[in-house]
């Protein structure tokens, strides 16, 4: 069982995919700090915001094999991920989005 401040990071920052070890997350209200669309992908200890236009590193990083797939992933995924990014930033719920196979 999860604990609280687990449910509570959930709802503040939803996992919306996970493949390969990678967590893939957005932050609702997460249009202050990098005002271009993006997500947080987490792989162990490596956190990095990428941006959802075009794939640029924004802050941190991750291993290049990993970030090569989050890269690919937003690629294909580009679309559904702005629909996502919109909601988040408004405070609303977000879609699961189909994990890189």
């Amino acid at each position: 069982m999860r604990d609280v401040g687990s449910r509570e990071r959930e709802k503040a920052m939803p996992t919306i995919s996970l493949f390969y070890g990678i967590l893939i997350q957005m932050y609702f209200y997460d249009d202050k700090k990098h005002s271009s669309p993006h997500i947080h992908a987490e792989y162990g200890e490596h956190h990095s915001s990428i941006a959802i236009e075009d794939g640029a590193v924004l802050a941190g990083s991750l291993p290049s094999a990993k970030m090569k797939l989050v890269q690919a992933w937003i690629e294909i995924h580009r679309e559904d991920l702005m629909a996502d990014w919109k909601l988040a930033v408004a405070g609303e719920p977000v879609f699961k989005i189909e994990p890189l196979k």
